[in-house]
């Protein structure tokens, strides 16, 4: 007759599962944020599709924006933008104003929301800040 309780897990194993996950993420490199310089370089080559209107200077935006799709640490509204750049920064026939301002549109936005976020400075006089009715 076989017995039909459960089976004991061993110590090793229990420990094992413990630590992969801690491995696996030991194994991970840092990735920093793009630069203000890069983010900003993107920013004027994509100005530079949006008014030239050249296969050059569009395919250069699509290929310098499309690594940012795949950042481990860039925010979804970061690679939103990037999408919706990706997916304007194409020459046309005509140039139009809307279509400057779709790509214009998205590459404003890049250097506020893919920026690494600062943590906020706490102010070096407390009493400098708040209204006037606080200040004594």
């Amino acid at each position: 007759m076989t017995s039909l309780m459960p089976a004991r897990l061993s110590p090793l194993l229990v420990g094992l599962a413990i630590l992969a996950p801690s491995a696996v993420r030991a194994q991970l490199k840092y990735v920093a944020f793009p630069t203000k310089d890069e983010l900003r370089s993107l920013q004027l080559l994509a100005y530079a599709c949006s008014r030239e209107n050249t296969v050059d200077t569009c395919t250069r935006t699509r290929e310098i924006a499309n690594p940012l799709m795949d950042h481990p640490r860039l925010p979804a509204a970061c690679k939103d933008t990037v999408w919706e750049l990706m997916q304007e920064a194409k020459p046309a026939t005509t140039n139009s104003s809307q279509r400057r301002d779709s790509i214009d549109s998205p590459a404003r936005r890049l250097t506020v929301v893919c920026a690494d976020p600062e943590k906020p400075n706490k102010p070096s006089n407390p009493s400098s800040g708040g209204s006037p009715a606080n200040q004594t």
